[in-house]
């Protein structure tokens, strides 16, 4: 039998489990199973809890999509960590740090009850995100069913593009989301963002995650997007990211600095399957 918390990020929801005080090993079959919304329980990731990987840190942080395949970064997530490690008297601390596979992250607890999440720093080098070009540029362009498409592509620990749109409402989120985020200049496929500017402090904001397809939310791409829009001179340093399930705030003061997360973590229910 496995415990597990259903929780959600803005409508970006997870299943959340605690792999310290349970013993848990889980092949990508058993993964697409839970994730399954009419078999299973249903989630765009699941998350494990586990111990420390170094001795600086509280937790490690592990990351599946509903596809089975294991990611290092997710933003929306990594909130509902934080929430699930206090509600489960896991952690009583105001800042948590935690593992992940592609560094560490800082979780922080805010008195309005919502979560600040250092991302990190942002990486820009083509062989960072990866994506296969010759150098670094603020724009790239691909050729997909014969149509040019440009984008801005960094790492936020995930590979991320961002498109910009007139009107995210009707962008082809699905088609061309599908098409770009498994192109061959992603050898490790990308999540795809498309973007809309309201203004310098305001965007709204849908994506196509790599192995999830469209979710409700991605605090991670929320990041890329809001970095990719101040790099092209297009927004200020603190955002309001609207996405299809809700707000994120984002600031970014620049290269070399970390990109900061803030928003809300829900827990939905409690229960536990057997496989």
């Amino acid at each position: 039998m496995i415990n597990f918390t259903k929780m959600h990020g803005l409508g970006n929801d997870f299943v959340v489990i605690d792999a310290i005080n349970q013993q848990i090993s889980l092949t990508p079959k058993q993964i697409r199973l839970l994730s399954d919304r009419h078999f299973g329980i249903g989630f765009d990731q699941l998350l494990l809890v586990e111990k420390p990987a170094s001795n600086n840190a509280d937790f490690k942080y592990r990351i599946f999509n509903a596809d089975g395949s294991e990611v290092a970064q997710c933003g929306n997530g990594a909130r509902c960590f934080a929430r699930f490690v206090r509600d489960k008297k896991l952690s009583d601390k105001n800042e948590i740090r935690v593992d992940t596979d592609s560094g560490q992250l800082l979780l922080r607890f805010n008195d309005n009850d919502l979560i600040t999440v250092n991302m990190g720093i942002p990486k820009h080098k083509p062989s960072e995100v990866p994506i296969l070009v010759d150098q670094e540029s603020f724009a790239y362009s691909v050729c997909i069913n014969a149509t040019e498409t440009s984008f801005g592509a960094i790492s936020m620990g995930n590979p991320h593009a961002v498109i910009q749109v007139s009107d995210v409402k009707n962008a082809p989120v699905a088609d061309l989301g599908q098409a770009l985020e498994s192109h061959a200049i992603f050898p490790e496929r990308a999540n795809i963002g498309f973007m809309q500017i309201i203004n310098r402090k305001h965007i709204k904001l849908r994506v196509y995650e790599r192995g999830a397809a469209e979710t409700l939310a991605c605090g991670s791409g929320a990041c890329a997007a809001v970095v990719i829009g101040i790099e092209q001179n297009l927004l200020d340093q603190d955002v309001c990211v609207e996405l299809p399930g809700g707000e994120l705030t984002i600031r970014w003061s620049g290269r070399n600095e970390p990109v900061l997360m803030t928003g809300p973590a829900i827990s939905v229910f409690d229960g536990s399957i057997k496989l």
